[in-house]
């Protein structure tokens, strides 16, 4: 194993292609968060509202998933562009793959990114486990709480929508929660927030489940077990199977909704292992 993650990558490929996704994934949380701010400076509403609720060039409703349906559970009856809205996100996330909001559109995550890249730096080893199926008992109790108080009680302190809004009218308090996700991550648990606590994120990985748009190890017959890929991958489990799996039938596609599309380990291969494609290669492999 190499000392620094990544650097037979871009001894081979240059430092640009080792980051591309990383790239551009930072300038789609930028775009992201962009697009609500400029539109008041700019005199036209290119995207108004926030993560939760926001209309798009001032026609197409945009709702989140994981919003309205703790909307639903606290008793309110959605309205119909709220369900347009809806179907709409819905529908694009299941295309490109639930968690690609995750990783390319979530404010949270360069927070997240920046701790394990000081936890790397800095030698810091957590020890601590914690079932990645908490989330879904997050989940869950997100939408409790709201059927019990007539509330969407979980959004007064999620995260991502604190750090959203905060971003574009102002934080407040809401730093010191960033804050603590932040120190979550670097001291007690490896990718914590994300990869097992978010009920944001499960709710996503639902929605993923089916997603046509993979990312597959194409020539792992030439991995050479470096195992940068494991060290950049927010959810290092779905790999295994693709990559190491040919012996037990498994075909070459990470068909687990815990991917979050992000590219990683797309950039961090130095032999060009992984690359986007369909969950359908493993059938079409298959075919003589």
């Amino acid at each position: 194993m190499t000392l620094q993650v990544g650097t037979d990558a871009i001894k081979v490929k240059g430092y640009l292609a080792s980051y591309r996704f990383l790239v551009l994934r930072r300038i789609s949380q930028i775009a992201a968060l962009a697009l609500f701010i400029v539109s008041p400076v700019a005199g036209y509403w290119l995207l108004k509202g926030n993560l939760t609720s926001s209309e798009l060039l001032q026609a197409i409703p945009l709702s989140d998933p994981f919003v309205f349906l703790q909307t639903l559970a606290s008793g309110h009856a959605p309205i119909s562009t709220l369900l347009i809205g809806v179907a709409i996100v819905t529908g694009f996330y299941w295309l490109v793959g639930g968690r690609v909001f995750c990783s390319w559109v979530c404010p949270v995550n360069p927070v997240t990114d920046l701790a394990g890249w000081c936890a790397r730096k800095l030698g810091i080893r957590r020890r601590f486990s914690v079932s990645r199926k908490l989330r879904y008992w997050m989940l869950a109790l997100t939408l409790i709480l709201p059927a019990i108080t007539g509330v969407v009680v979980w959004e007064l302190v999620n995260p991502v929508s604190l750090l959203h809004r905060g971003l574009i009218f102002g934080m407040g308090m809401g730093w010191m929660l960033v804050v603590a996700v932040f120190l979550f991550d670097l001291f007690v648990l490896p990718r914590g927030w994300c990869g097992h606590v978010c009920p944001m994120g499960a709710c996503y990985r639902l929605i993923g489940t089916g997603s046509p748009l993979k990312v597959k190890a194409s020539k792992r017959d030439d991995c050479y077990d470096c195992m940068d890929c494991y060290a950049v991958c927010p959810e290092p489990h779905v790999i295994k199977p693709a990559l190491k799996g040919k012996a037990k039938g498994n075909g070459p596609v990470i068909q687990s909704p815990d991917c979050t599309n992000c590219g990683r380990c797309i950039d961090i291969c130095s032999v060009n292992v992984f690359e986007f494609g369909s969950r359908f290669a493993n059938q079409m492999e298959k075919q003589p």
